[in-house]
């Protein structure tokens, strides 16, 4: 959504019937980074400002705003240079189909201006709207049930796309674990093999493989030095008991 990058891709929504999916369809946009939201004769002339529509973009509000509404496929498609229709029902002829994942990163190295066209939630794309794209993208589904909202078809799509753009950062929320040293956790062993012995749980005289084993359990976990603290906490109670 840079204004001075390079134009992102165009998803075109044909005969949307439901204020909620174009909505939601913006959210999905923007959260790859996408903007350019074109529909084609929806049911409701409105749409991009009804309640829903606004509810369901849930602060993609820019995204709806820039949205344009037009009469045709031809239209939205002024200016794309390669159009990806989206589709799940088999043609006799037309455009070669393949998996977004397959299909995508090929796509992604070359200079086109794309649009990803998805149609309405009743009927889908008609014939003649998938012939006038490329490329066919079906997103690979179960066997028994394929049918996917269009709003979650526009996530699929997006995130693809975006992956074959090069993905953003996962940045953590967390602060980097501190973990506990080798002393660390000898000596809340030691502290256990005190309070095991305090309960009567270890007997000192035939400690058999007890403590080599917490050594194990300790060292496959990899302990943190907070927990740590925890499990010494707990042996220091233990020794108060009576």
């Amino acid at each position: 959504m840079n204004p001075d990058g390079p134009p992102g891709p165009r998803f075109i929504l044909i005969d949307t019937s439901h204020g909620g999916n174009v909505g939601s369809a913006a959210r999905a946009m923007k959260v790859m980074g996408f903007s350019d939201l074109v529909l084609v004769n929806p049911r409701f002339a409105d749409v991009l400002s009804q309640e829903t529509t606004v509810a369901f973009a849930s602060g993609a509000a820019d995204v709806l705003a820039r949205a344009r509404v037009v009469a045709s496929l031809a239209e939205a498609l002024d200016g794309i240079t390669w159009a990806c229709a989206t589709a799940m029902t088999p043609r006799d002829f037309g455009p070669v189909a393949g998996a977004p994942r397959d299909l995508l990163p090929s796509l992604a190295r070359q200079a086109h201006r794309v649009a990803f066209v998805f149609g309405g939630e009743r009927h889908g794309l008609a014939n003649d709207d998938v012939y006038r794209c490329h490329q066919v993208l079906s997103i690979p589904t179960a066997p028994a049930y394929g049918s996917l909202n269009l709003a979650q078809a526009v996530q699929i799509v997006a995130y693809e796309w975006r992956q074959a753009l090069g993905s953003f950062e996962v940045v953590s929320r967390s602060p980097p674990p501190q973990w506990a040293d080798a002393q660390d956790v000898q000596g809340t062993l030691a502290h256990w093999q005190q309070a095991l012995e305090h309960i009567g749980y270890l007997d000192p005289a035939a400690p058999k493989k007890l403590l080599p084993r917490l050594n194990q359990l300790a060292n496959r976990h990899t302990l943190t030095r907070e927990e740590v603290h925890i499990l010494r906490g707990i042996a220091a109670t233990l020794l108060k008991t009576r």
